[in-house]
């Protein structure tokens, strides 16, 4: 399950809070079934993201130091995303 959630550990520089955040919802989408949360399953929806990245925030950061890192770059890292990701916003 979630095999599509980049390892956050280990990163040289340190995974960024939208980062976490990007992996919480995508953590969130895949348990709850919930793709685009409606105005019912919102509140939930962002209250469980919000859980997900202030634990895996608190994990990384009491875990120690990995002695490789991961095997790929995080999705979010990747010149070409970043871009469409400035020009949606």
């Amino acid at each position: 399950m979630c095999r599509n959630i980049t390892e956050l550990r280990g990163l040289e520089p340190a995974a960024t809070a939208e980062e976490i955040e990007a992996a919480a919802r995508q953590y969130v989408r895949k348990v709850s079934g919930i793709t685009k949360p409606s105005d019912t399953t919102r509140e939930a929806f962002d209250q469980a993201v919000a859980e997900v990245a202030a634990t895996t925030t608190r994990l990384l950061g009491v875990l120690p130091d990995r002695r490789q890192p991961p095997p790929t770059v995080p999705p979010l890292r990747r010149p070409e995303v970043r871009a469409r990701i400035a020009a949606r916003g």
